[in-house]
C-alpha cells in the first residue's frame, strides 16, 4: 500500500506539548489525561505557563505531527472483512477527509447521511429504540444508500447500529446497489487498545483485539466500514470529536448526490437524537443555526425527552417582539423563559449552570421548524423512511426560495433515494399539478443515475419529452457516461480522431469532473473539446454502419457530405462556433434515448424507452444489433454476458411483437418487414435482423412466408389471383383490385407480391417513368399497355428469383463439367501450342462470373461503397468466391509460361475443388439439405479441435518411433514421411509390420555405412530397442483409435444433438441471403449473363433509367400510409405488452407480492387500531377525571351555605339498562 504513503504528509495528529496540572491528581497528571513523564522537556520547562493557565485547551496546548495510525484494521476473531481507519487532528479540513473516504477508500457516495447523536456510554438502550434502529433506520438507509454516523464504539447506540447493519448486510443480496455505510467518528484518546493501531508507515492491516474495556475507554465495533479517530491531544476528555463531526456533516450537506455529483440536490444530512445529556444542547443549537434538520426520538430519555416536551407543550406560547434585540434575533417573552427554566430543572436537576441551558433551549425553540419529533414507541418502526423524508422536507421548506415549488425538495429526495413508491403515494396522487420546469432537473437526475421508474413516472405526469430532449441535452447525457466503460472508451477514441493526434489527451482524473458539470449545467454549450453528436455518430457507425446511414448528420448539417475528412473539418468549424443546433429539438427523442441506454447496457432503462419509441420491431432488432456488436468489443466477461442476455431479450421482443402483428394482419406485417425507416438510418427490419444475426426472428413463419412469396415471384400470386377473379366473376362480385378497393389493404388480403413494391414506391416518389402505378389499380397516364396473357405469364416466370436460381444451378454444373474436361482431357501446353478452344471458353465463363461478382458488390443496394464492400467481405461464401477467382487468375497466368506451366496446372486443379465446394451454398436453399449443411459447418470446428490433439500426439509418437527404428537418417523427405505421414496412416490400419518388427523379414536392401546413407541409401533398422517400438505402437493405436476417435465421435454427437434442435432456425436465417442474392441477379446465368450486363449498362449509363431492383426488399412509405402503419404497429405492441403484463400478474411470484402487500396493509391497520385503543383508554381516563372533578364540585356546592341552588343536582341515568332490571 505504498500509494497511501502520502497520508502522513497531509493528515496530522495532536500531541499535548504543554503540561497543565490537574488539581485533583496532586500534580501527577495533566488535564489532557497524560502523566508528567509523558510530556516533553519543553512543556515541563514552561513553569510560567503552567502557573497562569488553569484550563487545558487543545488549540493552545497541543501541536500537530504527522499521523502514525492509518490504513486497514482487521478485528481478530470477529470478521475477515477489513475496515479503514485514520487518526486525524480535530482541525483537519473535512473536504480532504471526504475525498479520502470516497476516492481512495472506495466508499460509495451517500444519498443520505444520518448522524446518530446521543445514546453513548454504558446506559442500556431501550428495547423499542433498538427496534427503531434495526427495523426503521438501517432498513430505510439501505433502501436509500445512506451513511450512518455514530461514535463507532461497542457501547450504547453505536453498538446497536453496528449489529443492525451487520444483520441487514447478511440478509440483503450481495448485488444490492444501495449498501449502508456505517462510519464511526470517535475520540482517539477514548479508544481501547489504540496502541495496536499505531504504525508510522501505515497498517495493512492492523490486528485489533476486542476486549471488554473498563473505565472510560471502549473498543471499536467490528461492524463498521470505516473509523475516523479524531485526536485533540487528550486521552481522557470526551467530546473531542464533536467539532470535527459537525464540520464534516456541514461539508457533506453541500455536496451533490448521484454519480460524480450529477444529482439534482445536495446530499441531505439528518441528525437523529437518542436520549443524551445536557451537553447536547450546545451541539443541537449550533447545528440548527446552520439549518441542519434534526429528528428527535421522544421517549428515549434525557435530552430527547426534554426537547420533545418543550416543542410539543410550549408550542402554544407566543413569542413576542422585545424592544431589545440581540444579534437581530427575536427575544422570547418572560413567561416562555420561566416555563423553559421549569423544564430544565425538571429534566436536569443536577446541572448548576441552568441559565446557559435555558438560553440554549430558547435558541433551539426559535429554530423548532428544523426539528421533527418522532414517537417511536407509539408509531413503531414501519415507514421510517417516510418519516426521514418528511423531516428533511420540513427543514428544506424553511430554506427554499419563494418561487420554488413547495414539493420540489420532496421530489428531489424521492428521486435521490430511488423511492418511486413514496413519490406515487405522496406526490403524484392527483392532488398536485406539476409544471414542466419542476420535473426537468429531476428527469435529468433519473436518466443519469439510471432510475427508469422515475422516468416513466415523469412522462406520465406532465413532462413532454419533445420539449425536454434537445440535441444539447442529448450531448450532455453522453458526456455523463462513466469512465472506464466501453462506450466511454469508444467516444474518447472518436474525440481524439476529431481533435487530431496533436490534440489534448484525456486522463481519467480529468474527465471525472465533466459529468457533474454537464449534469449540473444542463444546457450550457460545451467547448469544442467535449463529446459531441459527431462522436456519437462515429460510434454508431462502427456498430450499425453496415446496415444504417450515419446518425445525427442532419442535425450537424453533414447529410450532403460523403468524405470523412471534409466532415471532420466541417464539424470542427461548427463546434468552434455558437453551435445553434444544440437548442433544436431532437427529431426522434425516444429512439435517441433508447440508443443512449442500450449503449450503456442499461436493461430496464432500454426496455422502457423501447416501449415508448415507435417502430418497435425494428427498434428491438437495432438494440440487439448494437449489443451484440458491443459484446464483441467488451473485455470483461460479466459485462459481455449481460450484453448478450439483453440482446437475446430484444430479439425475443422483436419476434413476439412481429408475431402479434402477423396474426393481426398478414399483408401489413409484410410491409412492416420491408418498410424503410427514417428513424434508423434508412434500414429495414430484414436488413437489421440480418446484421444482428437474429436467427430466431428470421425463423418466424411470417418472415419465411414473405421470403417464400418473393422466392416464387408473381407466378404463385397470379395463379391464386386468377382463381379469385374467376370466382368473383361467377358470383358477380367486383375485383378487389378495382378503384373502390380499401386503401388499408395495400398488398392484397392473403398474398404479398414483390412486384407491388415497385408500384407503391413509384407512386410515393412520383417519378416520370412508365412504372407509375399503385397497387390500388388506379390507371396512371403513362402506364404501359396490358400485355397478352402468354407474354405476361412468361415474364412472371422469367423474372422470378427461382427461375434465376435454377438457371444458375444448371449452368454451374455445365461450368464444372467444362472445367473438369479441360483439366482432364484438353489442357494444352503453353502458347503457341495452346490453350485449346474449350479452355478459352472456360476463361470467358470465369470472366462473366467475375463481372457478376463486381456488380453484386458495387452496384447493388443503396448503401455507400464502403458499406457494400464490408457486407460483401463478411460473407463466408463471398470469401470462397474471391479465393476461387484469385486461384484461377494465378493458375491462368502461370500456365501461359513454360517455366511455370506445371505449377499453374496444379493451382487450377486445387481451384476446381474450391469451385466445386461452392455447390454447398447453392443447395442451402433446399429444406432438407440446408439444415444438414449447417450441421456439417458446425462439425468442422470440432474437427479442428480434434486435429489439434491429434497433431500433438502424432508428432510425439512419430519422432520417438523414427529415432528408435533408425539410428541415423539425415534425409528430410524420409523423415517427414515417417514422422507425420506414416503415423497418420496407422490410424486407418496401414501398418508396415515388416519394417517396424525385427522379427519379420524385410526385403528392403539397407546399409549401416554412413557415407552411403548420406548418399541416399536406406539405413538399416536398430535391433536392440525394437521391443520399445512395438510397445509405443500399441499405445499409439490405443490412444488414437479408441480415445481420440471416440472423442471426435462424441463431439460430433454433441454438436449434432445441439444443432439439430435449432438447425431449422439456422437454415431459415441463411435462406434470406440466398433469396436476396438471386432476387437481384439477372435471369440469364453465366456466361450468357454478359448480355444482361450489357443491357443494364445501356439502361443505367446511357438511357439513365433508374433501377427498381436496386431497392430490393426496401419500401419507402410517406404521409398517411407511413402514419397508418406506425399506428397499427404501436397498437399491436401495446396489445402484446398488455398480454405480457396479465401473464406476469398471474404468476406465483406476483401473487405472493400482492399477498405480502395485503398482509402489510392488514398489519398496518392493526397497529392503527392499537393506536386508537390507546387513545380511547387515555380519553376514558380523562373522562373519569373530569367526572370525579365535577362530582366534587357538585358536592362542594351542595354543602356550601353561601349558594342555594334552585333545584337539586341531576342524577346519573344509565344509557344501557342492565338485564336484571328487565
Amino acid at each position: 500500500m505504498c500509494f497511501q504513503s502520502w497520508i502522513p504528509k497531509i493528515i496530522k495528529k495532536r500531541v499535548c506539548t504543554t503540561f497543565v496540572e490537574n488539581a485533583s491528581s496532586n500534580g501527577a497528571l495533566c488535564q489532557c489525561g497524560g502523566s508528567r513523564d509523558a510530556h516533553g522537556s519543553v512543556a515541563l520547562g514552561d513553569y510560567f505557563g503552567t502557573a497562569i493557565v488553569n484550563r487545558w485547551d487543545s488549540a493552545q496546548h497541543s501541536s500537530e505531527y504527522p499521523t502514525d495510525a492509518f490504513g486497514e484494521i482487521q478485528f481478530a476473531g470477529a470478521s475477515k472483512r477489513h475496515s479503514y481507519f485514520l487518526r486525524l487532528s480535530w482541525d483537519t479540513p473535512p473536504s480532504m477527509v471526504y475525498t479520502l473516504m470516497t476516492a481512495h477508500w472506495g466508499l460509495p457516495s451517500p444519498n443520505l447521511v444520518v448522524s446518530v447523536v446521543g445514546g453513548e456510554g454504558k446506559t442500556k438502550v431501550k428495547t423499542w429504540v433498538r427496534e427503531v434502529i434495526r427495523q426503521g433506520l438501517v432498513k430505510a438507509s439501505q433502501s436509500t444508500g445512506a451513511w450512518i454516523l455514530t461514535a463507532g464504539l461497542r457501547e450504547g447506540v453505536g453498538r446497536c447500529v453496528g449489529e443492525a447493519v451487520r444483520d441487514h448486510a447478511t440478509a440483503a443480496s450481495s448485488v444490492s446497489l444501495n449498501k449502508v455505510v456505517a462510519l464511526g467518528i470517535a475520540s482517539w484518546g477514548l479508544v481501547h487498545n489504540r496502541e495496536q493501531l499505531v504504525n508510522p508507515q501505515g497498517s495493512f492491516p492492523a490486528k485489533y483485539y476486542i476486549s471488554n474495556a473498563a473505565g472510560d475507554s471502549c473498543c471499536l465495533d467490528n461492524n463498521y466500514q470505516a473509523f475516523l479517530l479524531v485526536d485533540d491531544g487528550s486521552v481522557v476528555n470526551k467530546g473531542g470529536e464533536t467539532g470535527f463531526r459537525a464540520k464534516l456533516e456541514d461539508y457533506i450537506s453541500h455536496q451533490r448526490t448521484g454519480i460524480w455529483g450529477s444529482g439534482s440536490i445536495d446530499i441531505p444530512v439528518l441528525c437523529m437524537l437518542v436520549s443524551g445529556d445536557a451537553s447536547m444542547l450546545e451541539r443541537v443549537d449550533l447545528s440548527l443555526k446552520n439549518s441542519m434538520p434534526w429528528l428527535v426520538l421522544a421517549g428515549s430519555g434525557g435530552m430527547a425527552d426534554f426537547l420533545s416536551d418543550v416543542l410539543e407543550n410550549l408550542s402554544s406560547v407566543p413569542v413576542v417582539q422585545s424592544s431589545s434585540e440581540v444579534d437581530g434575533e427575536v427575544a422570547p417573552s418572560v413567561d416562555l423563559k420561566d416555563r423553559m427554566a421549569e423544564r430544565v430543572k425538571k429534566y436536569f436537576p443536577l446541572e448548576t449552570e441552568t441559565d446557559k441551558l435555558v438560553e440554549r433551549a430558547l435558541s433551539i425553540y426559535q429554530n423548532k421548524d428544523f426539528i421533527t419529533i418522532y414517537h417511536g414507541e407509539q408509531e413503531g418502526p414501519n415507514d421510517f423512511d417516510t418519516v426521514l423524508l418528511k423531516a428533511l422536507v420540513r427543514a428544506s421548506k424553511q430554506r427554499a426560495s419563494v418561487d420554488a415549488s413547495p414539493y420540489n425538495e420532496e421530489l428531489n429526495l424521492a428521486v435521490t433515494w430511488n423511492r418511486v413508491d413514496i413519490a406515487k403515494s405522496e406526490l403524484f396522487n392527483g392532488d398536485i399539478l406539476w409544471r414542466y420546469r419542476d420535473l426537468e432537473d429531476s428527469m435529468t437526475d433519473a436518466l443519469v443515475n439510471d432510475k427508469p421508474q422515475f422516468v416513466r413516472l415523469f412522462t406520465e405526469n406532465g413532462l413532454n419529452i419533445l420539449d425536454y430532449l434537445t440535441y444539447g441535452r442529448l450531448e450532455s447525457l453522453y458526456r455523463s457516461v462513466a469512465d472506464g466503460t466501453l462506450l466511454y472508451q469508444l467516444l474518447q477514441r472518436r474525440l481524439v480522431e476529431r481533435l487530431g493526434t496533436a490534440g489534448p489527451t484525456y486522463s481519467p482524473s480529468s474527465v471525472q469532473e465533466s459529468p457533474s458539470k454537464v449534469a449540473a449545467d444542463g444546457m450550457q454549450n460545451g467547448p469544442a473539446t467535449d463529446i459531441s453528436l459527431f462522436e456519437v455518430s462515429g460510434v454508431l457507425e462502427l456498430l450499425l454502419g453496415d446496415v444504417c446511414q450515419p446518425f445525427y448528420f442532419d442535425a450537424l448539417d453533414l447529410h450532403m457530405i460523403t468524405s470523412k475528412r471534409r466532415a471532420l473539418r466541417r464539424v470542427s468549424k461548427l463546434l468552434r462556433g455558437d453551435c445553434f443546433y444544440r437548442d433544436r429539438r431532437c427529431l426522434y427523442p425516444w429512439a435517441s434515448l433508447f440508443i443512449w441506454a442500450v449503449l450503456q447496457n442499461r436493461s430496464e432503462m432500454a426496455t422502457l424507452f423501447w416501449e415508448m419509441a415507435g417502430e418497435s420491431v425494428l427498434s428491438a432488432l437495432s438494440g440487439c444489433k448494437i449489443l451484440r456488436e458491443l459484446s464483441k468489443l467488451e473485455v470483461e466477461t460479466e459485462t459481455k454476458l449481460s450484453m448478450k442476455e439483453l440482446a437475446q431479450r430484444f430479439e425475443n421482443l422483436a419476434h413476439d411483437v412481429f408475431g402479434s402483428c402477423y396474426r393481426s394482419n398478414e399483408s401489413r406485417s409484410f410491409t412492416l418487414l420491408i418498410r424503410k425507416s427514417p428513424v434508423w438510418g434508412g434500414t429495414t427490419c430484414l436488413q437489421m435482423g440480418m446484421g444482428a444475426d437474429a436467427r430466431l426472428f428470421f425463423s418466424h413463419d411470417g418472415v419465411q412466408s414473405l421470403l417464400s412469396q418473393i422466392w416464387w415471384g408473381d407466378m404463385k400470386r397470379n395463379t391464386e389471383k386468377r382463381i379469385q377473379e374467376q370466382q368473383q366473376e361467377q358470383e358477380g362480385k367486383p375485383s378487389e383490385d378495382g378503384p373502390g378497393r380499401d386503401s388499408d389493404s395495400l398488398y392484397g388480403t392473403t398474398v404479398f407480391s414483390f412486384s407491388d413494391i415497385k408500384h407503391i414506391e413509384a407512386d410515393a416518389q412520383m417519378p416520370t417513368t412508365p412504372r407509375t402505378a399503385t397497387i390500388r389499380g388506379v390507371p396512371q397516364p403513362r402506364r404501359p399497355p396490358k400485355r397478352p396473357f402468354i407474354v405476361s405469364r412468361w415474364r412472371q416466370f422469367w423474372f422470378a428469383p427461382v427461375t434465376s436460381f435454377l438457371g444458375n444451378v444448371l449452368m454451374y454444373f455445365l461450368f464444372l463439367l467444362l472445367f473438369a474436361y479441360v483439366l482432364l482431357v484438353d489442357f494444352k501446353p503453353p502458347p503457341p501450342s495452346g490453350p485449346a478452344v474449350t479452355e478459352y471458353v472456360l476463361y470467358f465463363w470465369v470472366f462473366t462470373i467475375v463481372c457478376e461478382e463486381i456488380r453484386e458488390t458495387f452496384f447493388v443496394g443503396t448503401k455507400t461503397l464502403r458499406q457494400r464492400f464490408r457486407v460483401y467481405i463478411q460473407d463466408v461464401w463471398n470469401k470462397c468466391d474471391l479465393t476461387a477467382i484469385t486461384l484461377f487468375i494465378i493458375g491462368l497466368i502461370c500456365r501461359m509460361f513454360e517455366w511455370s506451366y506445371g505449377f499453374g496446372r496444379d493451382v487450377l486443379c486445387v481451384d476446381y475443388m474450391v469451385f466445386t465446394l461452392r455447390l454447398i451454398h447453392i443447395f442451402a436453399i433446399h429444406k432438407q439439405l440446408g439444415p444438414k449443411i449447417i450441421i456439417v459447418g458446425k462439425m468442422m470446428k470440432d474437427v479442428f479441435f480434434f486435429l489439434f490433439f491429434l497433431v500433438i500426439w502424432l508428432m510425439a509418437y512419430g519422432v520417438a518411433n523414427q529415432a528408435l527404428i533408425y539410428a541415423y537418417d539425415p534425409h528430410l523427405d524420409r523423415i517427414f514421411r515417417r514422422v507425420f505421414y506414416r503415423p497418420y496412416l496407422h490410424i486407418f490400419g496401414q501398418i508396415p509390420v515388416e519394417e517396424m518388427d525385427v522379427g519379420k523379414d524385410w526385403d528392403m536392401p539397407c546399409t549401416d555405412n554412413v557415407t552411403l546413407i548420406n548418399d541416399g541409401a536406406e539405413p538399416c533398422r536398430t535391433l536392440y530397442s525394437n521391443w520399445l517400438v512395438v510397445i509405443l505402437l500399441v499405445i499409439y493405436l490405443l490412444v488414437t483409435n479408441i480415445l481420440l476417435i471416440n472423442l471426435l465421435i462424441a463431439m460430433f454427437s454433441s454438436t449434432f444433438s445441439e444443432v439439430q434442435a435449432h438447425s431449422d432456425v439456422y437454415w431459415k436465417f441463411q435462406r434470406y441471403n440466398l433469396i436476396v442474392q438471386y432476387h437481384s441477379r439477372p435471369s440469364l446465368a453465366p456466361p450468357f449473363i454478359i448480355l444482361s450486363h450489357i443491357n443494364l449498362f445501356i439502361k443505367r449509363v446511357i438511357r439513365k433509367v433508374p433501377s427498381v431492383k436496386i431497392h430490393h426488399f426496401v419500401l419507402q412509405l410517406r404521409g398517411k400510409a407511413a402514419n397508418r402503419l406506425t399506428t397499427w404497429e404501436t397498437i399491436q405492441k401495446e396489445d402484446f405488452l398488455t398480454a405480457q403484463s396479465k401473464i406476469q400478474k398471474s404468476s406465483d411470484s406476483e401473487r405472493l407480492k400482492r399477498m405480502s402487500a395485503k398482509v402489510d396493509g392488514v398489519l398496518k391497520h392493526l397497529s392503527e387500531s392499537r393506536d386508537f385503543d390507546h387513545r380511547l383508554r387515555a380519553l376514558e381516563s380523562e373522562m373519569e377525571y373530569c367526572s370525579s372533578a365535577l362530582s366534587w364540585i357538585v358536592d362542594t356546592l351542595a354543602q356550601s351555605s353561601t349558594f342555594k341552588p334552585p333545584r337539586a343536582p341531576p342524577t346519573l341515568r344509565d344509557s344501557f339498562p342492565s338485564s336484571s332490571s328487565t
